[in-house]
């Protein structure tokens, strides 16, 4: 009886080793910059879009931003820090009300970890 309880813990707590490991792991993203994004003639006017640069680590990420109506500009978010996730091409994070948002990443540059790029 002894054994089975502990092969039973051994085993679940492998599953759940397992899970873990595969799960990926959020990281703080500092926003450097937020610039409106260019529009092309066929871009409607009426989104607000910016291309916001976020620091993770030693790598710099510019991701496009489309602003929800009734929101406050990204703008003066600049220089705050929040946990993101960085999977494929795409930059992860929660908004205030902890909703997870997805924005796709238009480029991506190595810099200094901590340190402030030259020219966005």
């Amino acid at each position: 009886m002894r054994t089975s309880i502990v092969a039973m813990l051994v085993f679940s707590v492998a599953i759940a080793a397992l899970g873990q490991s595969s799960s990926s792991k959020y990281e703080v993203g500092t926003i450097m910059a937020v610039r409106p994004h260019a529009t092309g003639p066929n871009d409607s006017q009426s989104d607000r879009r910016y291309d916001i640069s976020v620091q993770v680590g030693d790598s710099l990420y510019v991701v496009l931003y489309t602003q929800p109506p009734g929101t406050i500009s990204p703008v003066y978010r600049a220089g705050l820090s929040t946990p993101v996730l960085v999977k494929g091409n795409s930059l992860r994070f929660n908004d205030s009300l902890g909703r997870s948002k997805e924005l796709p990443i238009l480029s991506r540059k190595t810099v200094g970890a901590g340190k402030r790029p030259l020219n966005f």
